[in-house]
């Protein structure tokens, strides 16, 4: 135990140290300075942008945005629809797998490309290597979409008045070549040298111990693997995502793609600060986000350590901890860490089944995703983070008698309701989808595995995940039917493109306001004060939006046993 609480603090602590370089690095990119890997990308980007058409240099406002990345968008899904439901066709499907139903390749193809990675399938035997590696390119852009957009609310506050915020191809070109790819690479060779299989062969023949002929599937996985990780995505080549001895062989790659998921957000709080010149407001956002981050971390990690007590009540030693659904080379500290870094960063990778964690535990992974600010994916965390940044300088306002002022702009009445309608969205897809599901028990309760409180907490998490763009599961839930298909596929559409438009939009008219000298009397919210306020409000919507629904599920269960 204490080996592995060693291991999280030093992984931890060694990715906010490589975070701080790794900002000041993002902000060059999208800066348009210079950096190393210039001149291997900016051929490429060129040939890219002569095949297309697309001018890259163009300025563009926040709805011109807006326009290019749902057009984009839309594109990538079609053309995933096509590929899965013709899949069995066409080239490398050594395997033979069929084709995905009009349904799943909806769920999927739509949960890929909102970087949720929502798996209704098994890719053993559910995808081709061709599906797989048209899902591994939409981990990239998806990914670099979230990245995209967080790069435009950086323009928006880094220009004192303007409506010009840069390009959304340039930013999300920049965002695959210069921060996707070169980490992914390098995590992807970490993964080859330690046992991931990196091949286009089918299946594998062996014996077993017990003298069984059993086929076992490999596949082009490592490349795969480590852009779900980097990309904060999550979906799993193999069905038991990252708890597979293929995805995640030991200790160390476990480690590394610990890693993998957290640098990307943390560094991009910082690389905020670097852009606009002000780090220490930058420095709030981390400390609130981490406060966060650490009450949800510290008391999962403490209870799957000290076991079930249902268990220990039998008389079973339990000294290695809650350990059904986890795998022993991981361990019960490290799993316990993983469940809260994979549901606040929005990855949605597992390396042990969230369905068989405590109570408490489940309810911690649960609130992670309900609050989706700490954190978060790949630049989604910060437009997130953002609404309550809005939210709390309005309330703040209020209470000082002040016209309400954010960076030297007002916040008047449009950004407020616009601020408040993302802000209610999240709570709205999560309770109206679980409470539809549990209204009509033969389309959603019907598929569950575990009667009563946890049933509950099956069907709740299922949304919640959808809605967060997480992708994990409460896996005791028989998902693949039509109802759960198209529920959450348009729980996942509305969940990732809203909270984008929504931010991107206030940030834009914000842009285009003038700008107003900070004076004595403006609110400062760069200082702990106000990173109190903010977590007081997150605080505060959590609990009035979720807790009814938590006091049925996972609250519930933790007082029935």
């Amino acid at each position: 135990m204490n080996t592995e609480i060693l291991g999280i603090i030093v992984m931890f602590t060694a990715t906010l140290a490589l975070a701080l370089p790794f900002g000041k690095y993002i902000a060059r990119v999208y800066g348009g300075e210079k950096t190393l890997l210039d001149p291997v990308f900016n051929p490429i980007e060129k040939v890219c942008y002569k095949i297309s058409g697309i001018n890259n240099k163009k300025e563009m406002n926040w709805k011109e945005h807006m326009v290019a990345l749902l057009t984009i968008n839309l594109v990538w899904f079609l053309l995933g629809m096509l590929i899965l439901m013709t899949q069995q066709w066409l080239p490398f499907n050594p395997d033979h797998n069929p084709n995905m139903s009009a349904d799943l390749a909806f769920n999927t193809t739509i949960s890929f490309v909102v970087n949720c990675n929502l798996q209704h399938y098994s890719g053993e035997t559910g995808m081709s290597y061709l599906g797989q590696m048209w899902l591994m390119f939409l981990q990239f852009v998806s990914a670099g979409t979230g990245l995209a957009a967080a790069a435009i609310l950086f323009k928006a506050f880094r220009e004192k008045t303007t409506d010009q915020l840069g390009n959304f191809y340039d930013f999300l070109m920049k965002s695959c070549t210069r921060i996707l790819l070169p980490l992914s690479l390098v995590v992807a060779l970490i993964l080859v040298f330690n046992g991931t299989p990196m091949t286009f062969e089918g299946k594998d023949q062996i014996v077993s111990l017990q003298g069984d002929t059993v086929n076992v599937s490999t596949g082009p996985a490592a490349g795969f693997i480590a852009i779900k990780h980097v990309g904060t995505n999550g979906g799993g080549f193999f069905g038991a995502n990252a708890a597979h001895p293929f995805e995640n062989p030991n200790y160390l790659t476990n480690m590394v793609v610990m890693f993998a998921q957290l640098i990307v957000p943390l560094a991009m709080i910082f690389a905020f600060g670097y852009f606009t010149g002000r780090k220490k407001f930058s420095r709030m956002i981390f400390g609130v986000m981490t406060v966060g981050f650490l009450l949800l971390t510290l008391p999962n990690i403490n209870m799957e350590m000290n076991g079930n007590p249902a268990i220990a009540a039998m008389g079973i030693d339990d000294s290695s901890g809650a350990t059904e659904g986890k795998e022993i080379r991981f361990g019960a500290a490290a799993t316990g860490f993983w469940s809260i870094v994979t549901t606040v960063i929005s990855t949605g990778s597992v390396n042990g089944m969230h369905d068989s964690t405590m109570p408490l535990s489940g309810m911690n992974e649960l609130l992670a995703m309900m609050v989706n600010a700490f954190y978060g994916g790949c630049g989604v965390g910060l437009l997130n983070f953002f609404i309550f940044i809005i939210l709390a300088v309005f309330i703040s306002g209020l209470m000082v008698g002040r016209t309400p002022e954010f960076m030297g702009k007002k916040i008047e009445a449009r950004e407020m309701k616009i601020a408040m309608i993302i802000a209610l969205l999240h709570p709205f897809l999560i309770l109206v989808g679980t409470a539809l599901a549990t209204a009509f028990p033969a389309q959603g309760a019907s598929t569950l595995n575990n009667p009563g409180f946890h049933g509950f907490s099956e069907i709740l998490y299922e949304y919640t995940s959808s809605a967060a763009n997480n992708g994990s599961g409460f896996e005791g839930l028989g998902d693949n039917n039509l109802w759960w298909n198209i529920t959450t596929g348009f729980v996942l559409i509305l969940g990732r493109f809203l909270p984008i438009i929504g931010p991107i939009a206030i940030a834009g008219l914000l842009a285009n306001k003038k700008y107003i000298p900070e004076s004595n009397g403006t609110l400062k919210t760069d200082t702990a004060t106000f990173g109190l306020m903010v977590f007081a409000v997150i605080a505060i919507i959590a609990a009035l939006s979720f807790f009814p629904a938590l006091t049925l599920g996972p609250i519930a269960e933790y007082f029935s046993m």
